[in-house]
């Protein structure tokens, strides 16, 4: 029974997780809350048991093999996107332990918190009684070994793509026995986002640069899911880079992208970053088109991507939305 070897977890194994969220946390502050940032990584296809009946197979993110006995009745969420999956797909109630990095839905302020993204406290997950533990990839690759350790049903949530997002909610939903409030949401999801590729169908593709890090700077390549927003949203990323990269001011400037978007995490607001050195003389600046984007929004894989995506989109053609 996981929660009987739960219940076995010692203060040696307690003082292991510390030392894993110090050295994990440095590796977040570079990385951010995108995890997996910078790392190649092979396709993005999780595969799952076509009868949502229990026990049910899958293949995480992570390039596991999982199997859930059961309906999970207790769920740990130790990413921010994936909390948000859960709720949208309404079994919050059934969320017992979330990240300090989880701040949506306002609800989820409620749950306890068990650490953060990079390094969560190991002993916190383990007292919470999870039957199901969602995580990430990347960063928190040790979390998931020393949870499997643990005796935890850990299952592995990263998708890199547009449609790896939808894929990934039914991954979710299969899992917490919710398909078809899954297939609802996603539904939805698809509705939205086809809305927005409609209303910028036919039109010139802009140049776009989308800052996620600056001193120095750190921006999204082709293939991440930024930079397949920005192409969905009727857009052209200069940035020709495979995954996330660091960028020179000099290439910059070269590129002269005629829409800059930067995250608030790295850039508050346009005004700020017009002023910095080098920046002048940027097209998107003289032109008035910085766009300053809700991290939550275009960089959490989940059901407010495609909100994210409408930004952007609004961003690089506002007069397809002004009507």
């Amino acid at each position: 029974m996981i929660r009987t070897k739960w219940s076995s977890v010692s203060r040696s194994m307690a003082r292991v997780a510390a030392a894993f969220v110090a050295s994990a946390l440095a590796i977040a502050l570079v990385a951010g809350c995108t995890a997996d940032v910078g790392r190649p990584r092979s396709g993005d296809a999780a595969t799952e048991s076509p009868n949502p009946a229990y026990p049910l197979a899958l293949t995480d993110d992570a390039g596991r093999d999982v199997r859930i006995a059961a309906r999970p009745e207790r769920i740990v969420s130790l990413a921010p996107a994936n909390t948000e999956i859960l709720y949208a797909l309404g079994v919050g109630d059934r969320v017992v332990g979330v990240t300090t990095y989880d701040d949506y839905p306002p609800e989820v302020e409620g749950v306890a918190k068990v650490g953060d993204f990079a390094g969560p406290n190991l002993e916190a997950v383990a007292a919470a009684e999870p039957d199901v533990v969602f995580t990430a990839t990347g960063v928190q690759a040790d979390v998931i070994k020393q949870l499997e350790e643990l005796g935890a049903t850990v299952v592995a949530i990263d998708p890199r793509t547009l449609e790896g997002v939808y894929e990934r909610i039914g991954t979710v939903a299969s899992v917490v026995g919710a398909p078809d409030a899954g297939d609802e949401l996603v539904a939805k999801m698809r509705e939205d986002a086809r809305a927005v590729a409609d209303a910028v169908e036919g039109r010139e593709p802009v140049t776009a640069f989308i800052e996620v890090g600056y001193n120095p700077l750190f921006t999204a390549g082709v293939s991440t899911l930024l930079g397949e927003l920005i192409t969905v949203a009727g857009g052209e990323n200069v940035v020709k880079e495979q995954d996330y990269v660091s960028y020179s001011l000099e290439q910059l400037v070269k590129d002269d992208p005629a829409v800059y978007f930067a995250t608030k995490g790295s850039a508050t607001d346009a005004a700020t970053l017009s002023k910095r050195p080098g920046y002048a003389g940027l097209a998107a600046v003289k032109d008035g088109r910085v766009v300053i984007l809700d991290d939550n929004l275009v960089s959490r894989p989940g059901p407010r991507i495609v909100a994210g995506l409408r930004l952007i989109a609004e961003g690089l053609h506002p007069e397809a939305f002004s009507e």
